[in-house]
């Protein structure tokens, strides 16, 4: 398996699932065209991309092109890397028909193709070469109430709102999230910051 720092931005849950068979990362949906009006979402692709950079992937067709434009003008290009899949002919085998414009999405190109389109965009490296760092688990986001409590919903929203990010994250799906935007020593502060708000 292959480690990728940046956060890599697909534009649905099937090319999410393709890249996530290939690379140790992670990997945040656009949902297509949702980005457009998601403002949490935005914003929470922003702090990715200053904790650790981002990495745009999204398909060879015009709608790839323009979530692609859209994030770069949205977000500082200066934190984002682009990997550019070739314009393939084809159908990917879950759909009955190809798509509009007759060309492979990411979800359908062969692994060598994606992988070396990553290359090229100069994110590949080793898990062997990722600096060692502890992460937060799901036993800290128990013992910090934010899972598993009567107020852990109230807590984590809390917690969401303090950086930022959409109201709507499961425990589950903030937990990558957290591990690649905060410390592990950010993460115990900001939750014993939450724990005495609560108190006063």
């Amino acid at each position: 398996m292959i480690h990728i720092k940046e956060a890599i931005v697909v534009e649905g849950k099937y090319d999410h699932m393709r890249l996530a068979g290939l690379v140790d990362a992670l990997i945040v949906e656009t949902g297509g065209f949702d980005i457009f009006s998601q403002r949490e979402k935005l914003n929470m692709l922003r702090r990715l991309a200053k904790a650790r950079g981002l990495l745009i992937l999204t398909d060879s067709d015009t709608a790839g092109f323009r979530i692609r434009r859209f994030l770069t003008g949205a977000i500082d290009p200066a934190l984002i890397k682009h990997a550019y899949i070739p314009d393939l002919p084809g159908k990917e085998p879950r759909k009955a028909a190809p798509s509009k414009e007759g060309k492979l999405g990411v979800e359908g190109v062969p692994n060598e193709i994606l992988l070396r389109a990553l290359e090229q965009a100069g994110v590949l490296c080793r898990e062997d070469d990722a600096p060692p760092r502890q992460q937060i688990t799901k036993l800290d986001l128990f013992q910090a109430g934010l899972s598993g409590r009567d107020n852990s919903a109230q807590l984590r929203g809390q917690l969401l709102k303090r950086l930022e990010l959409p109201e709507h994250l499961t425990a589950n799906a903030l937990l990558p999230v957290l591990n690649a935007v905060c410390t592990y020593e950010e993460f115990q502060q900001l939750t014993q910051d939450l724990k005495m708000c609560q108190t006063t």
